[in-house]
Order: structure tokens, then sequence, then C-alpha cells
């Protein structure tokens, strides 16, 4: 009964996956499409904020470590952007330390998972911000 409630309430959900592992991207897709998630994967920041504009996340998950540009940098560029400025961002690392937790909260980020992480952990990262996007739709139709 509770996963038939959760699939209900992401069904359509639109994800952002950036990562530079392959298995990684795999694995958020594999578990969040079986969810009913729309996910768009990027290989890393670059490639996330090309496809950002045009896929319009309701949520973005990022990889801390990746080249060229880390979640860090990722993250706080989306946040500066005025059009997703509020769209929660989960930060993913395999380190999970208060320092690394700090400075994801400094940059913008709304949550943080550690990797390995399973399907039950980041399902309910993008459930509760489904939630948030629930409500703001319906007072959006309410108003």
């Amino acid at each position: 009964m509770e996963a038939t409630e959760n699939q209900a309430s992401l069904d359509g959900l639109r994800v952002m996956v950036v990562d530079d592992s392959k298995t990684i991207r795999r694995t958020a897709d594999s578990i969040l499409s079986k969810a009913g998630c729309d996910v768009e994967s990027a290989i890393d920041g670059f490639d996330a904020l090309a496809r950002i504009g045009s896929f319009d996340p309701d949520v973005v998950i990022i990889d801390i470590l990746m080249p060229r540009l880390d979640g860090y940098q990722t993250t706080a560029l989306i946040k500066n952007n005025d059009r997703f400025a509020d769209t929660p961002v989960i930060l993913l690392s395999s380190k999970d330390s208060i320092f690394d937790k700090a400075r994801g909260r400094i940059v913008g980020a709304s949550d943080y998972l550690t990797k390995p992480f399973n399907s039950d952990e980041i399902l309910s990262a993008v459930q509760s911000f489904a939630e948030g996007r629930q409500v703001a739709d319906e007072g959006a139709v309410a108003g």
C-alpha cells in the first residue's frame, strides 16, 4: 500500500541526476523511473548546466566529486540562477563528514545522501520534495 502512495506522488516528477559514474546514473535512473519519475542524466556539472534549462527539473541530484565542475560549484551556479533558485538540490557523496554537509548547505543544497544509497533512501529524499511541489501546485490552482 505504501509503495502505491509513493508511486502516485512521484508520477511525473522531473529529476535530474548528475554523476560522472555511469553505474550511479543508471541505478538512480532505474529506481526513480520505476517510481514514476521522468529522469534526465548528466555526466558532469557542465553537462547538467547545458541540459537544465530545457529539462526544467523539479529536483536535482548531484554528485560532489566530479571532474571539471564539482557538485558544490554546480549547485552554487544552479541556485544563483533565479529560475532554479527554489529547485531542491540533493548532494551525493561517498564522504559522510559534517564539513561536507555544511559546505553543501552553504552553497544551497537541500539534502545530502551518502553513497552507496539504497532505493528507500533516494526515494525518501526525492519524496520529501515532491510533497512540497504538490502543495505549491495546489496553491497555484487555488490562487
